[in-house]
């Protein structure tokens, strides 16, 4: 918590300015993602002291109650007055294991022989008790830490905490502009932080030492992987879009994409010698978690069509088999995460994860059985489905009575508007293309796929049949759909303890094709039909199963 002094609020009293003008002064790291212009949602702060002193609550925050304001928003007035405020540190519920747990190969790097540990057959310590690795699944907006026994396989703990990155905005994009400006650095350094503070505390719980650590696998998409690294990653956020380690491989100067480095080296706390190792990239913005998603559902001795769809604020879609793959991103942004909507928020306490529609009005569950504060992703998609299956809303997302706002919870004053629904229809369009074209291109139909995997945490929460109904999903016959949990951490788990399934992934994703989905020639028209709250086709026209040129 953090307060302004009288002298400084007089200043910005007189210069206009901000608390997010205040936060920057007092190094408060507030998150925003809309260039502080009141639309993202994501820079609230608790006013513990001196609400009087700002300025009215403006349009942009009147989905906020009580001493919560937007800090772009919120203007000192009255600069006799001190002001104490944070941010707004929600709890996000996180996904921490696969659907279920399936037995790993043993054949880890890390060794021991009598007294001795050995790291690829060299002699790296004596053996202090334990022989440890860590798999981690860096996430855009969580992570999730497996302390797992290199000798048995066994997981001995899981932490998982929010990205303590989400200053830099909810995005990818957002990071790496950040990234980009005169943060350059920090966004690394928040990272490596929290990862040290969770590898202490489990040090401390389970009374060990950091030097039993001899290895972390590390599965992140390429933004979020090279930010841990500390490369440059502006590359990844302009055409073609890829990260200076892909240019590198691509230029013959690396003979991979995966990446090693000694943990002391990136001040990771483990011990000295241990090596931090990522899975190698798939091309673009399908990086290392995909790849390690990969591993998890077995995709190397997949021998039927079978798709996979990690769901996030990029999603990422892989369809194929063994023999012939292709990947597409797919830049969803954060409006089914709390972005963009005007009472969405994220999946923690108090949200709104289930809803339908009946005689009585809305029925809903919140998370945590708290009182609703507003409607998370799986929340947003049950709405839109109940209200498409009711006749409340067109398939272009035009309310059916003409109104433009209506009411939701109105004990809770919790609305969903027109503007809400266009967001949403444009986040579910990204989805909608990066399936619906590879799909076509691969030359499948939805009837085609043996297996859609649903990867990552938000899907794992998503109910199937309102997803397909609003296209949200292609529409694989239901029986076919498998949610498979966290198998990004469940891939790097199985990496850490097999050399050979590193070799195999990394083998692997040199065959997988990649497709840019904006350089396809009819992609607005795709996008286009993605836009509208309606089932994808189920059979593709030959005129759709060509791409048109």
């Amino acid at each position: 918590m953090k307060q302004v002094s009288h002298n400084s609020s007089k200043a910005a009293s007189v210069n206009g300015r901000t608390l997010f003008d205040f936060a920057d002064e007092l190094a408060v790291l507030v998150p925003t993602s809309c260039g502080r212009m009141g639309h993202c949602h994501e820079c609230i702060v608790e006013v513990t002291s001196g609400l009087e002193a700002l300025s009215p609550p403006t349009e942009a925050e009147s989905f906020l109650r009580g001493n919560y304001r937007l800090a772009c928003q919120a203007v000192i007035s009255n600069p006799e007055v001190d002001v104490v405020f944070s941010p707004l540190r929600r709890r996000p519920r996180i996904l921490t294991a696969p659907a279920s747990e399936k037995p790993v190969e043993m054949d880890a790097t890390v060794t021991r022989r009598h007294d001795r540990i050995f790291y690829n057959g060299e002699e790296l310590d004596r053996y202090r008790g334990h022989v440890y690795g860590v798999a981690i699944d860096l996430g855009t907006t969580t992570i999730v830490m497996e302390l797992v026994d290199l000798e048995t396989g066994s997981t001995v703990a899981v932490a998982s905490f929010e990205n303590p990155q989400r200053f830099g905005g909810s995005d990818v994009m957002n990071r790496i502009s950040y990234d980009s400006g005169p943060g350059r650095g920090e966004l690394q350094k928040a990272v490596i932080t929290a990862v040290n503070r969770e590898l202490q505390e489990l040090c401390s719980r389970l009374s060990f030492t950091r030097h039993e650590i001899y290895e972390i696998m590390l599965a992140g998409n390429s933004t979020m992987r090279d930010l841990f690294f500390g490369f440059d990653v502006h590359s990844i956020g302009q055409r073609p879009y890829k990260s200076v380690v892909e240019h590198e491989y691509l230029a013959g100067t690396r003979t991979t994409t995966a990446l090693v480095e000694k943990a002391h080296k990136l001040g990771v706390w483990a011990h000295p010698h241990a090596r931090v190792v990522t899975p190698p990239l798939v091309a673009s913005h399908v990086g290392a978690d995909t790849a390690a998603d990969l591993v998890a559902i077995d995709m190397e001795a997949q021998q039927e069509t079978v798709m996979l769809v990690d769901v996030g604020t990029n999603t990422e879609v892989v369809i194929g088999h063994a023999g012939k793959m292709l990947a597409a991103s797919c830049p969803a942004g954060p409006a089914f995460e709390g972005g963009l909507v005007k009472y969405g928020m994220p999946a923690s306490e108090g949200a709104i994860e289930s809803i339908r529609l009946t005689q009585r009005g809305f029925e809903y569950e919140t998370i945590g059985g708290a009182p609703p504060q507003g409607i998370c992703g799986s929340g947003l998609i049950d709405l839109l489905a109940e209200l498409r299956r009711h006749g409340r809303i067109t398939p272009k997302g035009v309310f059916t009575d003409r109104s433009y706002v209506m009411t939701v919870v109105p004990d809770y004053g919790i609305t969903f508007s027109r503007e809400d629904a266009s967001n949403l229809a444009q986040a579910k369009a990204a989805n909608y293309c990066g399936q619906f074209i590879a799909m076509r291109k691969f030359g499948a139909e939805p009837r085609n796929i043996s297996k859609l995997y649903l990867a990552g945490g938000f899907a794992n929460y998503i109910n199937v049949r309102n997803s397909v109904e609003i296209g949200f999903l292609a529409p694989v016959p239901e029986d076919r759909i498998l949610k498979v949990g966290n198998a990004a951490i469940q891939g790097a788990k199985e990496m850490l303890l097999s050399r050979r399934k590193r070799q195999a992934i990394d083998e692997l994703v040199r065959r997988i094709e990649h497709v840019e989905l904006e350089t396809t020639p009819d992609f607005f028209e795709v996008f286009v039909d993605g836009c509208q709250f309606k089932q994808m086709p189920a059979e593709f026209t030959p005129e759709r199963l060509l791409e048109k040129v």
